[in-house]
Parts: structure tokens; sequence; C-alpha cells
């Protein structure tokens, strides 16, 4: 996937949120777990300290380390409960301690001396081995007789460290799940959002000068994307407009210039034919005559293309044979390689049917073979192929003249574009026959493509849908072919 594509760039942040997202709020709960824990086992402690203050206050007399052991142990017995208990005076003599609870879970000798708070209460955690902790709770009081104690109970939290444990790993363990989720609901959101914009694209590839009349899918959703949509439709439609506007100029232009130029030629062919007529005005209106004939080429071309522009490509779809034609239409072009001594070869390989207009295709073959003649030196060699490969009827006409540079392939079907100017100019070229070509054969359902070497020669090709009844039979024979 391209990570520059808004796809991408749409699915990456929301994945990134909703990851960040989960990492809060597991974040927050662990946190807030573990605060809710260690409060409840504080709490618990707590009140445990208050209960023991309560029950040795209620002896009401001055209070000795035996008198406290035997009330916390009958009471309470913090080691079989594996709990934690100090009494200690303010003097910092301690009257009491617990033993080892049953688990061995913790060492009562290795908690730390008695902190004596500001407040009645306090508390605090003592680190255990193995990573393991205390919760320890005091209270301290004064008795009757005004002398000041302080008592402690503790208790491990491992209930409280194990629960945290499992809560942690099912965070972790759900974190991938979780990015797995979004990344997958997020390809299926975005591709879900964009899919109009697909289709549009795949739409708007199909779209071009002849075919202006096609318009985007508009999905009426009221979103942005449909204004889009909406709007495209709208600059396509003028462009057609544009579009129509300039055939129908050229097209009005080309045949008001046919009548004057036919005039031009008649006059021009007259003043020829005077027999008293002086030779220098002779060699002018020859010269004018050669300037009118180029002119009308000019202008016939011009009313092709418009037509071509139009739709008017295939005035007449018949089924044909493309390797017959062109075998015809080299024998009717040869007298013009004959003139410069130029071999025209033919290499038909078998019947190639095609379906079309036979004139427009044949005007096509002979673009290709005087394009081919014109930039061939004399003594030359121009070659003409018609073959079937995979389903495609294709037509090569190739020679080894003076090539085309490598930066003028791409722009050579261009109208009105010549490699040379002058060279063009003096073989009367007016840069319109390949675009005729490409105009036609693109019509056709087909494609035209150049390849040249300097100073080897140029090769053109042009490919055709077969005709079905014809690739279905060739199919079918070489299937025998191969049985």
């Amino acid at each position: 996937m391209n990570a520059r594509s808004i796809r991408f760039r749409l699915i990456a942040w929301y994945a990134g949120l909703v990851t960040i997202a989960f990492l809060a709020i597991s974040a927050a709960s662990y946190f807030g777990l573990r605060s809710y824990m260690q409060a409840s086992v504080r709490d618990s402690q707590l009140r445990r300290a208050r209960q023991m203050t309560q029950s040795l206050l209620s002896r009401g007399k001055s209070l000795t380390g035996l008198d406290v052991r035997d009330d916390i142990e009958d009471h309470f017995d913090p080691s079989g409960n594996d709990r934690f208990v100090r009494v200690s005076r303010g003097d910092g003599r301690v009257l009491y301690v617990s033993g080892p609870p049953k688990d061995r879970s913790f060492d009562p000798d290795s908690i730390p001396a008695p902190l004596w708070p500001d407040r009645i209460e306090a508390w605090r955690l003592i680190p255990l081995p193995e990573g393991r902790v205390l919760m320890l709770a005091s209270h301290h009081f004064e008795s009757p007789g005004g002398e000041r104690f302080i008592v402690e109970a503790g208790a491990p939290m491992d209930a409280a460290q194990a629960a945290l444990g499992q809560w942690l790993t099912f965070l972790a363990a759900g974190l991938p799940v979780l990015a797995l989720l979004s990344v997958g609901g997020g390809w299926w959101l975005v591709n879900r959002a964009l899919s109009p914009v697909q289709e549009m694209t795949l739409q708007a590839e199909h779209i071009t000068s002849r075919n202006l009349s096609e318009r985007l899918p508009v999905q009426h959703t009221g979103d942005e994307l449909e204004q889009l949509a909406t709007a495209l439709n709208r600059m396509i439609a003028r462009l057609d407009d544009a579009f129509q506007h300039s055939r129908r100029f050229v097209a009005d232009a080309s045949h008001e210039l046919r009548t004057p130029l036919t005039i031009l030629r008649g006059e021009l062919e007259a003043i020829m034919g005077q027999p008293d007529l002086p030779t220098e005005a002779r060699d002018s209106a020859a010269s004018l005559l050669e300037e009118v004939e180029r002119l009308a080429n000019i202008v016939e071309g011009l009313f092709a293309l418009s037509r071509l522009d139009a739709g008017e490509s295939q005035r007449e779809t018949i089924e044909f044979d493309l390797a017959q034609l062109a075998s015809t239409t080299a024998d009717q072009m040869g007298l013009l390689a004959e003139d410069k001594r130029i071999r025209l070869a033919c290499d038909m390989s078998g019947t190639v049917l095609v379906e079309g207009d036979r004139a427009r295709l044949k005007q096509v073959i002979v673009n290709l073979l005087d394009n081919a003649i014109k930039y061939t030196p004399d003594d030359g060699a121009v070659s003409l192929a018609v073959r079937a490969v995979d389903g495609r009827a294709i037509l090569e006409v190739a020679d080894n003249g003076i090539g085309i540079p490598e930066a003028a392939l791409p722009h050579i079907f261009e109208r009105f574009y010549r490699v040379d100017q002058a060279r063009s100019r003096d073989l009367g070229g007016a840069g319109l026959g390949l675009s005729i070509v490409k105009s036609i054969v693109a019509a056709h359902g087909g494609s035209v493509s150049a390849e040249s070497l300097l100073p080897r020669g140029t090769r053109f090709r042009v490919q055709l849908p077969r005709h079905a009844a014809s690739a279905e039979n060739n199919h079918e024979s070489d299937k025998q072919k191969t049985s």
C-alpha cells in the first residue's frame, strides 16, 4: 500500500487513535484498580487497628506486655490469620509483636520500626522479598494513665498483586488483538467511505475527448463526495461543450475552404494551359498550384479528423480479410516505391479477419506506407506484414529510412507535429497523416505504436481486435494441431 495515500493515512490515524485510547483507558483502569485494592486493604487494616485499640482501652488499667499479648492473641490471632500486629509505647519499647505467619510470607522482625504520625491514623507500604508488599496501617492512642501507644496492623497484598498482574496480562494480550481489530475495522470503514472515489476514478480513466458525454457516478449521500462528483460532472459538461464547438469550427472551416481551393486549382490549371503564357508566369503558376494542392491536402486531413472526432469513423462495418486488404494496397502503392527504387516486401501469414470500415482501415495502410516511402532514401526497403497473435490482428510497417529521434516518438501522433519542419514541408507533409491513423485505429478499438533507431529506420505496429468467429476458429484449429 502506498504510505502517502489517503487510505493508508486514514487507517494509520484510526488505528493509532484507537490504540492510544486503549492505552489511556488501560493505564487509567490499572492505576484505578491498584488504588482501589490498596484502599480496600488499607481500610481493613485500619479497622483492625481501631478494634485492637478499643480492646486494649477497655482494660481500663496500665497496659503491660503480657496483657497486650493475651488480649490480641485471644481476640485476633494474627499469626494464624497471616497478619502482622505490633504494639509499641511512646518511648519506643515494643510491648508486643506477632509471630511468623503460617505461610511464612514475611518475617516480623524485618518490619521497620514504627513511625509516629502527626495524625491519629496513617498507613505505608513495606517492601518484602521477591517483589511482594505489606500494607501496614497504624493507630496511636493514649491510655487513661496518659501513656502514648501505637498499634500497627499489616497484611501482605499478595491477592491484590496477583489480581493486578492478571489484569496487566489481559491488557497486554488484548492490545495486539485490539490493534488488529482497529486496523481491520479502519480498512473496512475507509474502503466503504472511499468506494465512491474509487468508482469515480475508474470512470474518469475511461473518459476521453471521444466520450465526453459520459459522466461520473454520483451517490446521493449529501456529503462532500457527492458535491465533488457533481462539480466534476459540470466541468466535464463544459469541456464537452468546448470540444464540440472546436470540432464544429474545424469541420465548418474545412468544408468552407474546399470550394475556394477547388476554384483556385481550376483557375491555375487553366492559366497553365494557355500556350502563349511566358515561362516565368508558368513557373509561378506551377508553384502556386503546388501550394494549393498542399493546402487542399491539409483541408482534407482536417475534414477527415473532424469527422473522426464526431464519431463517423466507421461508415460501413463489415467483416473482411485484413491481410488481403494490405496486400492489395501494397500493390497499389508499388508505383511510389518504384519511383525511388525502394523494395516493397509483403508478409501475409494466412487469413486475418477483422470487423470494421474497410475504407478507413485502407487509409491507415496507405498513410503508413506513404510515410515509410517518403522518409526512406532511394534503394531502401519497406516491409508490410499482417499476422494474428493471441486474438489480435497485428499490422506492421517497417523501413530502413532516416528514423525518428527518441525525443520525438511520444509526439509523432499529435496533429501538425513534424520532426523536421523544413524536411516535412519539402516532402509535402502537414503533420496530419499519423493523427488520422491513430484516430481511425482507436475508433476500431485498437492501438498504434512506433519504435525507431537512428539511422536504422522505423517500425509502426497497429493492433486491432480480430473478428470473434475468426479467433474462435483459429483457436479450435490450434487445439486440433496440438492434439
